[in-house]
């Protein structure tokens, strides 16, 4: 059954089928989605109708010879005779597919229908969060090659002294960024009143978060995920060593000037980092957004290579929020505490 299939370098005998309904829950998810948060009932057509928008669809590579053809088939189609795979305003676009190959769950393939089940993403959570998963899924290289899953709760052979390869990139944010940005804010509010000081960038810290920005586009118009975190890992470490170098020196020499450089510098090191770590870890970027008192305009990639001074109504006044003791941007799962308690 299915459509016969056409004899292509020497393959014959084949037919083509899918479940029509799975080629339009894209766009019922994104419906869904947008009426859960608020949004009209036809708001989905902005994501979905517009030469305005794109969407980016990811999709498995042994579904790409199904799902690829007969979605944008279904889709120009739609058009009439006159179709076009560039529509107009209110026609279906067709969206950009990235093929991913498979996560191996423990090495081995898994399915909801076969031997091997992995787990769901509700269960997944009550070991992780969000922001956590999305940074290690972004780093597993799919495009690549098919990547083993091997989350520490569910493997069997794990020791209590055995690392949890899913936390890896998770840590990148809990710790490292948590750091760089509490560092900020505290000398911030005790030193400078919670106003971040005035003053222009270092060049060559300019020139090393302009540098970070260009490469960390250039992969993701790649859709190359892995290199993106490899971009923000070595990034956001930097930061850390920078803080740690030149406070200490400030503190050693009693230097003044360095300390409000050092500010200004890291201030400007962490608003790269947040706006570039924006898409994959959006619960902690968003807090600390919230904290710098700044609006939705701090993600505008129109301004991506401005400093924080341009989010600011009157800079010289500009409060930042008083952030309590060891409060965490990027927090960890409760049961990650509790396993460290332990």
């Amino acid at each position: 059954w299915g459509v016969p299939a056409p004899e292509l370098e020497g393959v014959k005998g084949l037919t083509f089928w899918v479940w029509p309904e799975s080629l339009w829950a894209p766009i019922s998810f994104t419906k869904t989605y947008l009426e859960n948060k608020g949004a009209g009932p036809e708001t989905w057509k902005d994501w979905w109708c517009s030469p305005e928008a794109e969407v980016y669809q990811f999709i498995g590579e042994d579904n790409i010879y199904f799902y690829g053809l007969a979605q944008q088939a279904l889709f120009m189609g739609l058009q009439g005779k006159n179709y076009t795979a560039h529509p107009g305003p209110g026609a279906l676009k067709l969206s950009k597919l990235v093929v991913n190959n498979h996560i191996l769950f423990m090495d081995k393939k898994a399915s909801s229908s076969g031997a091997v089940k992995p787990p769901m993403a509700d269960d997944l959570l009550n070991h992780y969060t969000a922001d956590q998963l999305r940074a290690h899924f972004a780093s597993l290289g799919l495009a690549l090659r098919s990547v083993g899953f091997k989350p520490k709760p569910y493997n069997p052979t794990a020791t209590a002294r055995d690392g949890d390869p899913v936390l890896k990139e998770g840590n990148l944010l809990s710790n490292v960024l948590n750091r760089a940005v509490r560092s900020c804010f505290y000398l911030c509010q005790s030193r400078f009143n919670g106003i971040i000081p005035q003053g222009n960038i270092s060049p060559e810290i300019k020139a090393e978060c302009d540098t970070a920005i260009l490469k960390y586009e250039a992969a993701m118009a790649r859709q190359e995920f892995h290199e993106v975190m490899k971009i923000l890992d070595d990034f956001i470490r930097g930061i850390n060593k920078i803080w740690s170098k030149n406070t200490k020196e400030a503190m050693d020499t009693g230097n003044a000037g360095l300390e409000k450089q050092t500010l200004i510098d890291v201030f400007h090191m962490v608003k790269t980092s947040i706006v570039l770590m924006h898409s994959i870890a959006p619960v902690g970027t968003e807090r600390v957004r919230d904290f710098l008192n700044m609006g939705q305009d701090l993600w505008s990639w129109n301004k991506i290579f401005e400093p924080l001074y341009v989010h600011m109504k009157d800079p010289i006044s500009h409060k930042l929020k008083e952030l309590p003791p060891r409060t965490d941007f990027f927090e960890k799962h409760p049961s990650q505490i509790q396993a460290g308690e332990q």
